[in-house]
C-alpha cells in the first residue's frame, strides 16, 4: 500500500464529508437565526464553517491515511519476514 495515494483519497474523502457538514450546519444555522433571533455574528460564523469544517476534516483524514497506510506497511514487511 502506497503511503501518499491513501493519505490523499482519505483526505479527499474526509474534506468532501466536511463540506457536506459545513454546508448543513451554515443553512441550519441561518434557518434557525431567521426564524428566531435574526441575522447576526453567529450566522456569520456559521457559514465560515463552509471554509474551517473541510479544511479540519481534510487535515485529519489526510494524517489519518497516512497513518493506516504506515501500518499496513509495517504489517505487510512483518508477514513478509515471518514468511522467510
Amino acid at each position: 500500500m502506497e503511503i501518499l495515494p491513501t493519505a490523499i483519497r482519505l483526505g479527499t474523502w474526509a474534506a468532501y464529508l466536511g463540506l457536506a457538514c459545513g454546508v448543513l450546519y451554515s443553512v441550519g444555522g441561518l434557518v434557525a437565526d431567521t426564524l428566531t433571533t435574526g441575522l447576526n455574528w453567529g450566522t456569520a460564523m456559521a457559514f465560515l464553517a463552509l471554509v474551517g469544517m473541510p479544511a479540519l476534516a481534510g487535515s485529519a483524514g489526510f494524517l489519518v491515511g497516512t497513518l493506516i497506510a504506515l501500518a499496513a506497511r509495517g504489517v505487510s514487511t512483518a508477514l513478509k519476514t515471518l514468511r522467510r
